[in-house]
Parts: C-alpha cells; sequence; structure tokens
C-alpha cells in the first residue's frame, strides 16, 4: 500500500494532479481543498495517500493533513458514500466543520456538497455521530472561543471527572450546539 508520496507537482487537474516521484507519475486524486493548498507545477510537493485497489482499477487519494484523510476513511465507511463522494465533503467542509457538523446533526452543512442529498446527510450525521471523537480534532478544539471553555467545563460537570476524552469532546460540541 502507498501511504505518502513526496515528489514535483507535474500536472494539475480539477479532480487530482500528477506527482512525479523520481521519474514515475502517479496520479492522485484530491479534495478541492487540498488542490488548493498545494504550490503550482513544478514545485516540490508530499501527500499522505489512501490507496484504493478494486478489481479494475488502483486508485490513490491524496490529502495535505492527516485529520483530511482520517476523515475521508471515516465518510467512506458510511453506506453510499464513495471515495469521490468523501473528497466532495471534504472540498466543502475542513476537517473541523465537519466534525462540528456531524457532533450537531447538522444535515444542511453536509448537503452542500455535491451528490449529497439531505437523506444521505442524515445517514452520515446518524452513522459518524458516535465516531467524531475516534478522529483527532486538533485545531477544532483549540480554536474555540471561550463558550468553548464553557461547554467544556459543562460537559465535565455533567459527566464527571472519569469521563473518557471522546465522551467529553461529543459533550462539550453538543453544549456548543446548543
Amino acid at each position: 500500500m502507498i501511504a505518502k508520496l513526496t515528489g514535483l507537482i507535474d500536472a494539475a487537474m480539477a479532480e487530482g494532479i500528477v506527482l512525479d516521484v523520481n521519474g514515475v507519475g502517479y496520479l492522485v486524486f484530491c479534495s478541492p481543498r487540498t488542490l488548493a493548498r498545494l504550490p503550482a507545477k513544478g514545485a516540490p510537493a508530499s501527500l499522505l495517500v489512501e490507496t484504493h485497489v478494486r478489481e479494475d482499477h488502483i486508485h490513490l487519494y491524496g490529502f495535505a493533513d492527516v485529520g483530511e484523510r482520517d476523515w475521508f476513511r471515516l465518510l467512506t465507511t458510511v453506506q453510499g458514500v464513495g471515495a469521490k463522494l468523501a473528497q466532495a465533503v471534504l472540498g466543502v467542509l475542513s476537517p473541523d466543520d465537519l466534525a462540528r457538523a456531524i457532533a450537531a446533526g447538522d444535515k444542511a452543512s453536509l448537503a452542500r456538497a455535491p451528490g449529497v442529498g439531505q437523506k444521505l446527510a442524515g445517514r452520515i450525521a446518524a452513522e459518524l455521530k458516535d465516531k467524531v471523537g475516534t478522529v483527532a480534532l486538533g485545531p477544532a478544539i483549540a480554536a474555540l472561543p471561550e463558550r468553548g471553555v464553557e461547554a467544556d467545563a459543562a460537559a465535565t460537570r455533567r459527566l464527571g471527572g472519569g469521563a473518557q476524552v471522546d465522551q467529553l469532546i461529543k459533550a462539550g460540541l453538543k453544549e456548543l450546539s446548543q
């Protein structure tokens, strides 16, 4: 399995790039968010990669950071969400925004992605609600204003000092959404 590629950007397209790694050009499909973060043609780039092997093809999906890759993996566990649709969701919502939308059950935000209707948005929110804590939220928690600190304190009081981190995160996000 290919997990990471580093090379020079040989070509850029709407759905991804060709990354030249020592003379071998790898077609790597990327979300619009990752594509926007990549340098210009000819510049060095490094991508985390998720390799999908199927009977009729091998596709590489590239990500600028661990959070986006982890959400891609989680999204593709939802029935009806394939790799292309997962990338569409990640093109519309950052990993932090996605975590907030799922924790809050915000189907409207999820449905902003091309190809995601209200029914599928509801399924994504329902199936991933309990898994929000398994993906590192990183900057999502650090960037929360004082209201976030208040929500964390309220969640800690409600759940008690022995609560698991993922439980506290979910409860804190729920507090913020109210």
